[in-house]
């Protein structure tokens, strides 16, 4: 029998790291499945010795732009009516006015808001988008594509990318089932579905809630649950060095057990260097009373502020960088791309340090995988950078309602960082245990086989769809 053949549509890079650096296009191959990278990115794909179709000369309707952004204001307006919390306002972004284009670009958002604020206003944006989208060249070309390769299953990466619109549009008319994966945890609250699709993959029971909470519309038989393949490596046995190989790859103490310290962007943590230097300063600390230890830092890959540099000198007896690997294509944070060669440094970053350190983010139930703790900065530095930030607006997000109690360790005060250091040295399994409860909430477990659940649905898609037709 002719094996049937996907379209992974990666409108991002970011993508890359779940469906092109995993296992995915070998357990795809494997169940039957020829997979086909209709591919956005600078990355070539073809240097993995995969099939690749380009999507270049990318050119959306100019108006969908200005739609995608009220469409996201209009949904966040619902859900506050809806619900009667503020807090989904936490998810808007400011919009600058530093140009006569971008002020009339403003001024067109808020007449669609004005115009359209409501569940029926909300369906005419949305089916004006894909109004807009069809009237494109862009869109052509997708539908000649499509007509030339005749792919059974069409699978978008990125449910929040505006270049995703088209391709799957011109899936859908020319009958050819679609679905879209839900990218992170945290996106369904931020209104951040983008793309129409007639599946919907999401990483857990709690995600799917969500989508029935917030795109009712959405049939529920519609949206299926497949883990996601982000933390797949962490399982991955082989690629793990030694601690004494990986010591000796990053110039490490011997003599010192790490702990890492993951560092956030500009806008989640503007003043995350600070929060370092608190760490850092604790860490000397308890050295200076007999502990032995160091900091790995793990930059966000798409800050190039240079903001820790004066840290990274002052404390070199205590901090060592380990950079992520990614390739920066133009020099720029949105070309910024994850390799394959980052996601073994970051399984064995994790397998080699004692626990993390970060603000609010989703490395916790990396090192979850290896059964490890995480403990999160809660405290909001005195001479801050920026005074309209506030640490608490973060965990007020809707994504960290899902937690356990217990399930990371809080660092409440600057001054407290040594005593919660020695805590989690010297018991963690309540942290650990939590925080793999608060895991198998936020993705369906056994979490090391994701890939695999998404390949199985879409052959039944696939098989339904051919049963049907």
């Amino acid at each position: 029998m002719k094996n049937k053949k996907v379209f992974i549509l990666l409108p991002s890079g970011i993508a890359l790291r779940n469906f092109a650096f995993t296992n995915f296009n070998e357990i795809a191959k494997s169940k039957n499945l020829d997979i086909v990278y209709w591919n956005s990115t600078p990355f070539s794909i073809e240097k993995l010795g995969y099939n690749e179709i380009r999507l270049d000369n990318i050119k959306t309707h100019w108006l969908t732009d200005i739609l995608k952004t009220a469409r996201k204001e209009i949904e966040l307006n619902l859900n506050i009516k809806r619900t009667k919390d503020n807090v989904y306002n936490a998810y808007r972004f400011p919009r600058s006015n530093k140009s006569i284009k971008i002020l009339i670009k403003n001024v067109i958002i808020k007449l669609v808001i004005a115009l359209y604020s409501s569940k029926k206003g909300l369906e005419e944006v949305r089916v004006l988008i894909n109004k807009k989208e069809r009237s494109t060249y862009y869109y052509k070309t997708c539908i000649d594509t499509l007509k030339n390769e005749k792919p059974d299953f069409v699978f978008c990466t990125n449910q929040r990318i505006i270049d995703a619109v088209a391709p799957l549009l011109a899936a859908r008319d020319l009958k050819i089932p679609t679905g879209t994966f839900i990218f992170s945890w945290d996106n369904l609250p931020k209104a951040t579905l983008v793309v129409d699709a007639d599946y919907y993959f999401v990483w857990s029971d709690f995600m799917k809630k969500e989508m029935q909470e917030y795109y009712p519309l959405v049939d529920s038989n519609k949206v299926i649950i497949t883990g996601t393949p982000q933390f797949e490596s962490h399982f991955d046995t082989n690629i793990l060095l030694s601690k004494n190989d990986f010591y000796d790859l990053y110039n490490l103490d011997k003599s010192k057990e790490y702990i890492c310290f993951s560092g956030d962007d500009l806008t989640t943590s503007p003043d995350d260097p600070k929060y370092l230097e608190d760490f850092a300063r604790a860490v000397t600390s308890l050295n200076n009373k007999g502990y032995n230890l160091g900091i790995l830092f793990r930059k966000c890959p798409v800050d190039f502020s240079g903001r820790y540099h004066f840290l990274l000198s002052e404390y070199k007896d205590v901090i060592v960088e380990v950079a992520p690997k990614w390739e920066n294509i133009n020099n720029t944070w949105n070309t910024m791309l994850p390799t394959k060669a980052d996601s073994v440094l970051l399984s064995n970053t994790i397998a080699h340090s004692l626990f993390v350190v970060n603000l609010g983010s989703s490395m916790v139930f990396d090192y979850a995988t290896f059964n490890k703790p995480c403990a999160y900065f809660n405290y909001n530095q005195k001479e801050q950078l920026n005074f309209n930030w506030d640490i608490y607006k973060c965990y007020n997000y809707v994504h960290f309602r899902s937690m356990p109690k217990e399930a990371v360790v809080y660092l409440n005060d600057a001054n407290t960082i040594e005593t919660e250091i020695t805590e989690i040295i010297k018991d963690h399994s309540k942290t650990v245990e939590m925080a793999n409860t608060w895991f198998d909430i936020i993705c369906k477990a056994p979490q090391g086989i994701s890939s695999q659940r998404i390949i199985e649905a879409m052959k039944v898609i696939i098989s339904n769809t051919k049963n049907n037709q």
